[in-house]
């Protein structure tokens, strides 16, 4: 791809900036935290020393003053290396820190956006639960107002950051039979459940940010990809919010997290992109030094072909990816071309992925190369943040909408 398409020359800066970050830092631990499922601390504290734990904040937030291209290249380059890491930044990023930027009152984004855009703290979004997933508008978890806070209880699963983080942003039912409509976002936090570690290193952990009391977290799943990224229900027990920890209006919250989720679905999108450029790679690197017959296997047309389609399809993810941060960037409507962007790449990092593999051979089933780690990441990016028949949906409904509402239709 022309850079000058999409990349100006900060933009490059930060690309050079992460990728280094990434191989210098990630690339080395990555098969042991994906072994041992352990969240990488460590790397969270240099992450946020380099500011990619609030690339798109303004410093006045506690952010790197960057912009939104910059955070979409940084999932897209941790993500070549490590999906976990990418999907940590793009977890806390878009689905624990935006709705505060965008939704929040001057007091909220004050109080909690500098701790979580610094990386002093990681955040979560708890928006899927045991009835409610594709169907988000089934949330059961209730919040009955008292006199000065509401009180919350119901249990979100899948996710992200649920035990490791401390600032979450959930959803409630605060008007029965109200369907969408009577479904509010709150703010609520907790202690991270690895407090000595976090003290000891000095990071993930905020000793004077109240705690909202009967809010904790379940045991950790034990996943199939992703395995670096902490994944846990949320359980909200007669949890006291504060009425201040209202975020946005009563009713509103349903609507505002669909604003939310479409900013999710380009940062899958630049994650599965990673996966799958990153597997692309190893399958080229491997194919022009691995010999079999006499010759290096990349002379042999069913690779050669297995890697051509590769490079294309990554190409044209690449344009669809960076063509919607344009668009989201101009302050355009790009609900229908994040749907398709999270869709294609998803799927991509799932085709390539396996093509990797299967150039690999044995030895791409094995722990010994990154490969079959990355396919195993691959697989979750057309579940996470909206199913690929979700995407289908959201997709069919704008390219028909306009023909299926004509006069005499």
């Amino acid at each position: 791809m022309d850079d000058s398409l999409y990349f100006e020359h900060q933009h490059l800066q930060v690309r050079d900036m992460v990728c280094d970050f990434a191989k210098t830092h990630v690339a080395p631990v990555a098969r042991e935290l994906d072994r041992t499922s352990t969240f990488p601390w460590e790397n969270i504290k240099r992450m946020g020393e380099l500011g990619l734990l609030g690339v798109p904040w303004s410093e006045e937030l506690g952010g790197a003053g960057m912009d939104q291209m910059s955070y979409y290249i940084t999932i897209h380059e941790l993500a070549k290396v490590d999906a976990s890491h990418g999907l940590t930044v793009s977890a806390h990023t878009n689905l624990g820190t935006s709705p505060i930027v965008e939704f929040g009152t001057d007091a909220q984004r004050s109080r909690y956006v500098p701790l979580l855009a610094s990386g002093q703290v990681m955040g979560g979004f708890g928006l899927t639960e045991p009835g409610a997933g594709s169907d988000a508008g089934s949330t059961a978890t209730t919040a009955v107002e008292k006199s000065d806070h509401y009180l919350l209880n119901g249990s979100k699963i899948f996710i992200t950051h649920a035990g490791v983080g401390e600032i979450f942003s959930v959803t409630a039912r605060t008007t029965p039979g109200q369907g969408n409509r009577g479904i509010t976002s709150f703010i609520v936090t907790k202690d991270t459940v690895d407090l000595d570690a976090c003290r000891a290193l000095g990071v993930g952990h905020v000793e004077n940010l109240p705690k909202v009391r009967g809010v904790s977290a379940g045991k950790k799943e034990e996943k199939m990809g992703w395995r670096a990224s902490d994944t846990r229900e949320l359980i909200l027990e007669d949890a006291m919010v504060p009425k201040e920890n209202v975020l946005g209006t009563v009713g509103q919250g349903f609507v505002n997290f669909l604003k939310t989720l479409d900013g999710g679905r380009i940062g899958i999108a630049a994650l599965s992109l990673g996966i799958a450029e990153g597997a692309y790679e190893e399958a080229l690197k491997y194919a022009a030094t691995r010999k079999q017959f006499g010759k290096p296997i990349g002379t042999f047309q069913g690779v050669s072909f297995s890697l051509a389609d590769m490079a294309t399809e990554i190409e044209a993810g690449k344009h669809l990816l960076y063509s919607t941060v344009r668009l989201k960037m101009s302050g355009k409507p790009f609900k229908k071309e994040a749907a398709m962007a999270k869709l294609y790449c998803s799927e991509l990092a799932m085709r390539t992925t396996t093509k990797a593999v299967q150039i690999f051979g044995g030895y791409g089933y094995t722990a010994d190369y990154p490969v079959e780690r990355m396919m195993r990441d691959a697989k979750v990016c057309e579940i996470g943040e909206g199913t690929s028949e979700i995407q289908r949906i959201v997709i069919g409904r704008h390219i028909l909408g306009d023909l299926l509402h004509e006069p005499g239709r």
